[in-house]
């Protein structure tokens, strides 16, 4: 259950630093991501998720 709170605040770190360094930039990339078919958005976030897991298959090997 550590390891999942660990990942839930790194997620946010991440995420909160975007705003905070380059507000403008998201609001843009999320204009974009607007302007694609439903399809294609489904696809990149599923290209997210396989991505995340296989970095945490990765973490994983490394030991962590």
């Amino acid at each position: 259950m550590a390891t999942v709170i660990l990942a839930l605040g790194l997620v946010l770190i991440v995420e909160g630093l975007a705003w905070v360094l380059a507000p403008s930039l998201v609001e843009r990339m999320l204009e974009a991501l607007r302007a694609l078919p439903e399809p294609v958005r489904r696809q990149v976030g599923a290209l997210g998720l396989v991505t995340g897991l296989i970095l945490l298959w990765i973490a994983h090997q490394l030991g962590a």
